[in-house]
């Protein structure tokens, strides 16, 4: 098929939405269809079979697009919009695949043009702009209604979770696909890379780590609060922080310093994607404090790969792929998410357990041979529709 994709995000970047969009370009390319992807002027080229990225200008002010809504994104939208319509007028393509916001030029691409677009649906819009500005709660309405034409003009709708399809599906979607996210560990750990830094040295056990972006939203507060109550409690232990951009770096090492957990507390900065077998290699318990958002982690499918406990927040954001079966889920506050430290420290035994069940649930559900299954067959439908003149 020749597929519009329309990315309107940095790309390619070690985060969540540009990680799945790479997913799913691999997918296509596998696939052998022709895709042009329109995208931000930030990131990594990446090269695929049959697809070419088209980027907007270099604009001045705006470097360091962060994730989630903003100004600076949505001044780079316009610059999306404007490149998606040019390619769409001459490009004679036969789907555009919208992800999140862009699905908004996709409706206006659909009504000058005809031409049928699929919902990428990574995050609720409504949600995401509510939750970052409370000033918006007002219009949530309003947003809501542009959420759910845009849900019931899609070809297809392809959610990212459970709590996502659950939103989509009022709405009567045409067709409603679940496309999960996937483990991003390499069959074998690096061997010949780089050493591990040497603030991985001498480390107390048990090693909590933590890997992502330190957006407030994931929760960083309550994991140092948290970890802050287990060392007072007399545990001699150690926690790992890998990700996050300098600034919030610097926020998250202050706090740490004055509640004085410096030298139990380890700052990683960024860590490749490639690399994270080695570093979850000297994890004893993997935690994701995460506490706002119905989206899943795109971590947990990594952690839930890796044969390490795992310690999350009870909310919807994890308890549709974690269950108690294979992860230890604690209320968001400090004192319950420390007693889930202090679970997974005196009953190393049920962790071991939870860890090997975990891996095979991966194994079973998360993994790549089922993502590209689901695309294709996606695509087979689409495919199918379009012949057949939708």
């Amino acid at each position: 098929m020749k597929i519009l994709l329309l990315a309107p995000h940095p790309f390619y970047q070690e985060r969540g939405t540009p990680i799945a969009v790479d997913l799913l370009l691999t997918a296509l390319a596998r696939r052998g269809d022709q895709v042009d992807v329109v995208t931000f002027h930030e990131g990594a080229e990446k090269t695929y079979p049959g697809v070419t990225l088209y980027r907007i200008p270099r604009l001045p002010g705006m470097r360091g697009i962060r994730p989630g809504f903003s100004f600076k994104k949505l001044i780079c939208d316009v610059f999306v919009l404007a490149k998606a319509l040019r390619l769409a007028a001459l490009g004679s393509y036969q789907v555009v695949h919208a992800v999140e916001e862009s699905v908004f030029m996709a409706m206006l691409i659909r009504l000058c043009l005809r031409t049928p677009y699929v919902f990428d649906m990574d995050s609720s819009m409504p949600q995401q702009m509510t939750a970052k500005f409370r000033t918006l709660a007002a219009f949530s309405p309003i947003l809501k209604w542009f959420e759910g034409r845009a849900i019931r003009h899609a070809l297809a709708v392809v959610p990212v979770c459970d709590a996502l399809a659950e939103l989509a599906r009022p709405y009567a979607p045409r067709k409603l696909c679940l496309l999960r996210d996937v483990s991003l560990l390499a069959p074998e750990p690096q061997t010949a890379g780089e050493a591990l830094p040497p603030a991985l040295a001498a480390l107390p056990h048990p090693c909590f780590i933590y890997i992502g972006n330190l957006e407030q939203y994931q929760g960083l507060d309550l994991l140092l609060d948290s970890f802050a109550l287990l060392l007072k409690s007399g545990v001699q232990a150690s926690l790992v922080i890998a990700g996050g951009k300098e600034a919030d770096i610097r926020h998250y090492r202050e706090k740490a310093g004055i509640a004085g957990l410096g030298k139990n507390v380890r700052f990683l900065g960024p860590w490749p994607i490639g690399r994270m077998a080695e570093l979850f290699a000297v994890a004893d318990v993997l935690v994701s404090p995460r506490i706002q958002g119905n989206n899943t982690p795109m971590k947990i499918y990594s952690y839930l790969q890796s044969g390490k406990p795992i310690l999350a927040t009870d909310l919807p954001t994890h308890t549709q792929v974690l269950s108690p079966d294979v992860a230890v889920l604690a209320s968001p506050t400090p004192e319950r998410f420390a007693a889930g430290m202090h679970r997974l420290i005196e009953h190393p035994d049920q962790g071991r357990d939870m860890a090997r069940r975990a891996k095979t649930l991966a194994d079973a559900q998360y993994s790549w041979p089922v993502f590209e299954r689901t695309v294709r067959e996606l695509y087979e439908w689409i495919e199918h529709q379009v012949a057949n003149g939708v």
